[in-house]
């Protein structure tokens, strides 16, 4: 099944239902099940943001199954939208880019036992089994 690595706090953020985009520099046409995989990277300034919400970010695993179903540019209206959902979540959509911004748009999220793997770049394949 395709998996995709995020760092923490953002990994458990979709896996807990906060965050329903996963940003990157590049577009995917994939669309369909995929496993969300908690890297061992760690955004530390957002650690601390999300602290109040006193959840579990376990670190170089697979937490999450959801359906990966759009991905879409991000622009201003896009940003402005985003922003008046979640400021806390979406706040880095106000930087200045120099390359395009694509959200993955994640759904039906459920989340699983954590499953210990080494992440990789990109979408990549795991042998999951329910």
């Amino acid at each position: 099944m395709k998996t995709i690595t995020i760092k923490q706090p953002w990994a458990t953020l979709i896996a807990e239902g906060y965050k329903e985009y996963e940003f990157r520099t590049w577009k995917s046409s994939y669309r369909g099940d995929i496993l969300i995989h908690a890297g061992k990277g760690i955004d530390k300034e957002a650690m601390k943001r999300f602290e109040y919400l006193n959840l579990e970010y376990p670190l170089g695993c697979i937490i999450a199954k959801a359906k990966m179903t759009d991905c879409v540019q991000v622009n201003e209206d896009f940003s402005k939208k985003m922003l008046q959902k979640d400021k806390d979540v979406y706040h880095n959509l106000t930087r200045k880019r120099e390359k395009a911004l694509y959200g993955f748009k994640m759904e039906n999220i459920e989340k699983i036992e954590p499953i210990y793997v080494k992440g990789m770049l990109s979408l990549w394949e795991y042998n999951y089994r329910k």
